[in-house]
C-alpha cells in the first residue's frame, strides 16, 4: 500500500508568519492537517526580511510546533514569495522550425528556457507564465503536434528584485531546507478563481498589510500582474499620525468603527478616539487605495467593460465597507474570496479567509511534489499507520481545538490550467537556474 505524502509550506508576510502541514494520498486526495502563526510587526517590510533572526527564530518555533504535534521530522519546505517588486513583464520569443518535423513539448521547452538567459539584470525571474502560442503567425492552444515554420510564444515573466529572494534564503538557511519557491499571487489566483471568472474578465485582489497584489485575467490567461505599495497597514498608520494614538489602539479603532466608509455614520467613541475623525483617514486611504486597484485595468490595456468581476482576499480587506465602496466605484461586481474546497480541512479553526495564501500554497506544493517524494520523514510502525497527531497537550504547545472534520466538496473543483503541463516543466527549469544560482 502507498503512503501518504506529506506537503509542509510557508507563507512569511509583513503580519505574520504561517506555517501548515498538509498530506496526499495516492488518489490525489489533499488533507490539510495543521497549521500554526507567529505575529510580527517590522521584521517584513514589503516582502523583504529586515530582521533575520527574528523571522529565524519564528520560522524556527513553529517548525518545532508542527513536530511536536506529529511523530516525524520536516526535511524540506515550499516557501511563497510575495513583495513590492514583484510584478509580471510580457516577453515573446519566437524561433524558424524545419517545416517537415513536427513542433514537440521538447522544443517547446528549450525555446523557453533560452527565453531564461535574456533575464532583465534588475530582476530574477521568480516564475514563467505562457499567455499565448503562434505557429505561423496563428493563435493556437496547443502548438505540440502541429507542422508550421515558425513558432512563437507570448510570456508572462513574473520577476522581482534579487533582495526577496536573496533575504528568504537567509532566514531558511540552516533551519530548514527549501524545496520551491511558489509566487503566492498565481498560487491563490489558480485556487480561488473559477476557470469561467478567468475566461470572462476576472480581477484577483490580494489587500495585505503593508501591499496590495493585483491580478488580471481574461480569456483564460493572467494578463497582467503588479504589488502596490499600500496596505491596511497605512490606513492604520494615519489613524496612529493624525489623532496621535499608538499603533494598537489605531489598528482596534480600525476595525471596531461600524463601515468607516459611510460619512452619514453617528460619531462614537473608541478607546478615546472619535469614530469620525478616524473614519476621515480611513476613507481618504481606502479611496486611494480603490483608485489605485482600478487603474490597474488601463495598464492591463483593458477597458472596465472587459473585467466581469473582481474578487478580493487578504487581511486588509476585512475593513468594513471595503468591498461595498469598490463596486460601487468600479462599477463591477465585486465578491470576496473563499478558502479553496478542492481539499479536506481537518481543524475548523484554520477554514478562515485569511489563511486562504497559505492554504493555496500547500495545494500548489501536492501538485508539484513528486511522485513517491514527501516533506516529511515519518517514523514507522508495525501496524503501517502514517501519521500521528498528538492529541494530548504538551506543556510546549498551546491546546488545539478538538478536530472536525468538515465535508469535502463533491465538486470536481477547478479545472487544471490551459497551460499547466508547461508550467510545471518551466517550474523545473527555474528550480534547476536556483540551484546554479543560489
Amino acid at each position: 500500500m502507498e503512503k501518504n505524502q506529506y506537503i509542509v509550506a510557508f507563507e512569511i508576510g509583513s503580519s505574520k508568519i504561517v506555517g501548515a502541514i498538509a498530506d496526499k494520498s495516492s488518489s490525489g486526495y489533499v488533507t490539510v492537517r495543521m497549521l500554526e502563526e507567529e505575529r510580527l510587526i517590522n521584521s517584513v517590510r514589503h516582502g523583504e526580511v529586515k530582521n533575520v533572526e527574528n523571522i529565524k527564530g519564528a520560522i524556527t518555533r513553529i517548525l518545532k510546533k508542527l513536530e511536536n504535534r506529529i511523530d516525524g521530522r520536516i526535511s524540506d519546505v515550499f516557501v511563497g514569495i510575495s513583495g513590492r517588486s514583484l510584478h509580471s513583464e510580457i516577453s515573446e520569443v519566437s524561433r524558424d522550425l524545419d517545416s517537415s518535423n513536427a513542433i514537440t513539448d521538447q522544443i517547446i521547452e528549450r525555446i523557453i528556457q533560452d527565453s531564461l538567459r535574456s533575464n532583465n539584470s534588475n530582476y530574477d525571474t521568480i516564475d514563467i507564465v505562457p499567455r499565448a502560442f503562434y505557429v505561423d503567425k496563428k493563435e493556437t492552444e496547443n502548438p505540440s503536434g502541429q507542422f508550421g515554420s515558425k513558432i512563437s510564444i507570448k510570456l508572462n515573466r513574473i520577476v522581482a528584485k534579487p533582495a526577496i529572494k536573496i533575504s528568504l534564503k537567509r532566514v531558511t538557511d540552516n533551519v530548514v531546507k527549501v524545496r520551491r519557491y511558489i509566487v503566492t499571487p498565481l498560487a491563490t489566483a489558480e485556487k480561488v478563481l473559477t476557470p469561467e471568472e478567468k475566461s470572462l474578465g476576472c480581477m484577483l485582489v490580494d489587500l495585505g498589510a503593508e501591499t496590495t497584489e493585483v491580478s488580471i485575467y481574461k480569456n483564460g490567461s493572467l494578463l497582467y500582474f503588479t504589488t502596490l505599495p499600500l496596505g491596511g497597514r497605512n490606513i492604520t498608520k494615519d489613524i496612529e499620525n493624525g489623532l496621535s494614538v499608538v499603533e494598537d489602539v489605531a489598528e482596534r479603532v480600525k476595525k471596531n468603527i461600524n463601515n468607516p466608509l459611510e460619512p452619514s455614520n453617528e460619531s462614537t467613541n473608541i478607546e478615546g478616539v472619535n469614530s469620525a475623525d478616524a473614519s476621515q483617514y480611513i476613507s481618504a486611504r481606502a479611496g486611494e487605495i480603490i483608485a489605485n486597484i482600478i487603474r490597474q485595468i488601463s495598464y492591463a490595456n483593458l477597458n472596465i467593460e472587459d473585467i466581469k468581476s473582481i474578487v478580493v482576499i487578504g487581511g486588509g480587506a476585512q475593513l468594513q465597507g471595503f468591498n461595498k465602496k469598490l463596486e460601487e466605484t468600479a462599477k463591477i461586481t465585486v465578491k470576496a474570496g473563499t478558502v479553496p474546497h478542492t481539499f479536506n480541512i481537518l481543524d475548523y479553526t484554520i477554514n478562515k479567509p485569511e489563511y486562504i495564501q497559505i492554504l493555496s500554497l500547500l495545494a500548489k506544493g501536492a501538485e508539484l511534489l513528486p511522485t513517491g517524494e514527501t516533506c516529511m520523514e515519518i517514523n514507522s510502525y508495525d501496524d503501517g499507520a502514517g501519521l500521528r497527531v498528538n492529541t494530548a497537550p504538551k506543556p510546549q504547545v498551546d491546546e488545539q481545538p478538538e478536530e472536525t472534520e468538515v465535508k469535502k466538496d463533491k465538486k470536481s473543483g477547478k479545472k487544471p490550467g490551459r497551460w499547466k503541463f508547461f508550467k510545471d516543466k518551466l517550474s523545473g527549469l527555474l528550480e534547476e537556474g536556483d540551484n546554479e544560482t543560489m
